[in-house]
């Protein structure tokens, strides 16, 4: 029960904390930029069965690779991509955490 507490409040919450501290002139813009990230979780429709609760998605779907992670890396160094950077920045590490609670 506390497991898709953390999940889905790191996926909801702490990008609205973050637009909120850091991108206070736009804060709901920003929210929502981040909140609309989810959709890199469109990839999990490539993988057989779709959802499995017991699947670590780090490295397992193309969206959620370690190759994807540096990409929304260098996209946060420009200040055109920074948002959307930062919203999957924050879904992989979720995710990262979602991880760390099957192990």
């Amino acid at each position: 029960m506390f497991q898709p507490i953390v999940h889905y409040s790191l996926h909801f919450l702490l990008p609205g904390i973050i637009a909120w501290l850091f991108f206070t002139n736009n804060w709901k813009r920003a929210w929502l930029i981040m909140i609309a990230t989810m959709f890199i979780d469109l990839d999990h429709l490539l993988a057989i069965p779709i959802f499995d609760p017991n699947r670590c998605s780090i490295n397992f779907h193309p969206l959620h690779s370690y190759w994807a992670f540096l990409v929304y890396i260098v996209l946060f160094f420009s200040k055109k991509t920074r948002t959307i950077a930062v919203g999957l920045i924050l879904h992989i590490l979720t995710d990262f955490i979602d991880c760390l609670f099957m192990n």
